[in-house]
């Protein structure tokens, strides 16, 4: 016990998770978050388990909301192999976007890049928003 309150089993200490949605803002995967902040690390972890279930000549596009800093890193660091990057196309989420210089807007932002359509790549906040009832009050 901590503070006089008994913790929590390890089962039921995740705290947030993160999650893959598809185009259509359907939930494919969780990942739960151990550590805090948005690490790289959870949305490599989801684009490696997406793409060992995708056809090898499937193209996805990716929309989140620091795309450009993990499209960096994964060419820099070699986070990601070759096969995986070359069908790999990277974009920021529209309400993100308005966050970075102008330079990554105009390469990164999803209305600007061919393939995204009018996607805007906030469907996570839709789905925290819709699950928000779910999460007590402390």
């Amino acid at each position: 016990m901590k503070g006089g309150r008994k913790q929590a089993p390890p089962f039921l200490q995740t705290q947030v998770s993160w999650p893959c949605l598809c185009h259509h803002d359907h939930v494919l995967w969780l990942v739960n978050m151990t550590s805090a902040g948005e690490k790289q690390h959870y949305a490599l972890v989801l684009l490696k388990y997406l793409f060992d279930h995708l056809p090898t000549t499937t193209t996805v596009g990716l929309l989140y909301g620091i795309g450009c800093q993990l499209e960096h890193s994964c060419h820099k660091w070699k986070l990601l192999d070759e096969g995986i990057l070359s069908r790999l196309k990277f974009g920021i989420s529209v309400f993100h976007a308005y966050g970075h210089q102008w330079p990554c807007q105009i390469v990164y932002h999803p209305h600007k890049c061919v393939g995204f359509g009018l996607s805007d790549g906030e469907g996570c906040e839709w789905l925290w928003s819709s699950l928000k009832m779910l999460i007590p009050i402390l």
